[in-house]
């Protein structure tokens, strides 16, 4: 007999109201680092003031949507009916902040991309097993297209989620999800960037059909990749 399929977890995306802003800190509090979910803040490490204040800020601007001031939309991850991390995407034509240079999710199945700040920035670290960083002056897909969601060329996406649900293939539910809600605007291509020695996310964008593009090694940072998911 063949060995039955491993049970596809029950994912959804809810909008970040003000109750779910609050559920989704404190799981971010509870269950993953700062340095997995906000960008670098201050010299203190772990989760301070400002960082909780960053990441209510980050989500409430983002509630206006693509079309915002801030040009993009967040949603939290549920799976099984329980608050799993978050997820979001982005118009690449918006300027990101110049704090902020990187925000990613750590763990196997998390993926992030430039462009998560309050006003349009990328934030997070590039640390974590598993850990898609955005940044690195990234500004759209190597064919030039025009950037920007309804009518416009690409998006980008970013995931981050706590620890208790990586390796669980919520990830993987998320990430289709979001493929569809950047497909719905018109975009043609999903963009988000990792690093060449996190396996864990590069699994996961081949397994969202993305093209991979390494970028050059250097001595000071990381090597980037490039991944640009197909939605036509």
């Amino acid at each position: 007999m063949c060995p039955s399929a491993e049970p596809v977890p029950a994912v959804a995306l809810l909008d970040v109201s003000e109750d779910v802003l609050e559920q989704l800190l404190e799981l971010a509090l509870r269950d993953a680092d700062a340095d997995e979910v906000t960008p670098p803040l201050g010299t203190t490490a772990g989760w301070t003031t400002d960082r909780i204040s960053w990441f209510r800020e980050f989500h409430r601007a983002a509630a206006a949507g693509l079309d915002g001031p801030a040009g993009q939309k967040t949603w939290a991850i549920s799976c099984d009916g329980q608050m799993a991390g978050s997820v979001r995407l982005r118009r690449m034509d918006t300027e990101p902040a110049a704090a902020d240079e990187g925000w990613a999710g750590a763990g196997a199945e998390a993926v992030g991309a430039a462009g998560a700040g309050p006003g349009g920035g990328g934030a997070g670290p590039g640390g974590g097993a598993g850990a898609v960083a955005g940044g690195g002056g990234y500004a759209g897909p190597s064919d030039g297209a025009e950037a920007g969601a309804g009518g416009g060329r690409a998006l980008e996406t970013g995931i981050w989620l706590a620890r208790s649900f990586r390796g669980r293939g919520v990830g993987r539910e998320a990430l289709r999800l979001v493929k569809a809600r950047a497909a719905s605007t018109g975009a043609a291509v999903l963009v988000a960037e990792t690093t060449a020695g996190n396996v864990g996310a590069l699994a996961l964008l081949k397994y969202a059909g993305a093209e991979l593009v390494t970028g050059a090694a250097s001595q000071t940072q990381t090597v980037p990749v490039i991944a640009k998911i197909p939605l036509r």
